[in-house]
C-alpha cells in the first residue's frame, strides 16, 4: 500500500435539521467540524412518504395559471 495517499480519516459531528446531533468518523473538514444537513432522513419525501411541490422561479405557478381551465369532464 502505498503511503501518504489517503486522506485524514477523523472525528466530526452531523447535525440533523431538526437539531439533534451525533458523532461519526469522516474524511470531512477537519477534527471537530460539525456538518449541518439541509435534507435528511426525517424529512427528505423518500422517507417520509409526504411530497411537497417546490415552485422554483414561480414555474408551478405559471403552469397551475396556464392549464387551470382543462379540468377533466366526467
Amino acid at each position: 500500500m502505498k503511503n501518504d495517499i489517503h486522506p485524514d480519516y477523523h472525528t466530526i459531528t452531523v447535525e440533523m435539521t431538526d437539531g439533534s446531533t451525533f458523532e461519526t468518523r469522516s474524511t470531512y473538514g477537519s477534527e471537530g467540524d460539525t456538518l449541518k444537513l439541509d435534507i435528511d432522513i426525517k424529512t427528505h419525501p423518500a422517507w417520509t412518504g409526504v411530497h411537497r411541490l417546490m415552485d422554483s422561479g414561480g414555474q408551478l405557478a405559471k403552469f397551475n395559471k396556464r392549464f387551470s381551465g382543462l379540468g377533466l369532464k366526467a
